[in-house]
């Protein structure tokens, strides 16, 4: 699933400002493919008719973002939703997380393979294209494939990541750079 096209009903979404500061979380109610509508079921009492926000769309197998602009009508919050994004040195823009989530399975040879104890990681940042996140000195290997699972709004969303490359703080963490598994190219 990715583009607008696709009918984001029930998925759960992070909004950020225009510089990415986080603005909240919430689960589109409703989306309105043909006006390209996403009904909110929170409202945000921050948040103003015209007010022009980035969005991360909670997909699988990978987030899709875009840009939204937020109407007020009645009681109700919408945002008014529209590809693209603003030029960036980077293929896809990042989000500041602040979030807890976990490592459930390793995956090798294209089967997931249960941790006894799952690892608990938390999230720094996310993209379109990948997460980074803080775990215990040496959980993982750079080339490690793992599924993840992120709560949001009381569900859980699980994506598949490669590790591309860590940074060892000895003897507490580390940090982890990883790219989202996209479809069947890797």
């Amino acid at each position: 699933m990715a583009g607008l096209n696709s009918d984001y009903t029930g998925f759960s979404i992070l909004i950020y400002d225009m510089d990415g500061c986080t603005l909240g979380k919430a689960v589109v109610s409703k989306h309105n493919i043909d006006r390209q509508l996403f009904e909110l079921q929170d409202t945000f009492p921050v948040l103003n008719t015209g007010d022009k926000c980035r969005i991360l769309i909670l997909s699988s197998p990978s987030p899709f973002e875009c840009f939204g602009k937020f109407i007020r009508h009645g009681v109700k919050t919408f945002i008014a939703v529209y590809n693209g994004r603003e030029k960036e040195n980077r293929k896809a823009v990042r989000y500041s997380v602040d979030s807890p989530a976990l490592v459930e399975h390793l995956i090798y040879n294209g089967r997931a393979y249960p941790l006894l104890n799952p690892l608990k990681i938390s999230l720094i940042n996310i993209s379109k294209s990948g997460v980074r996140f803080t775990a215990p000195f040496g959980s993982l290997s750079d080339g490690a494939r793992f599924q993840m699972s992120m709560p949001i709004n009381n569900n859980n969303k699980l994506l598949i990541a490669d590790v591309i490359n860590h940074i060892d703080s000895p003897p507490e963490s580390s940090e982890y750079g990883c790219r989202f598994l996209i479809g069947g190219d890797r």
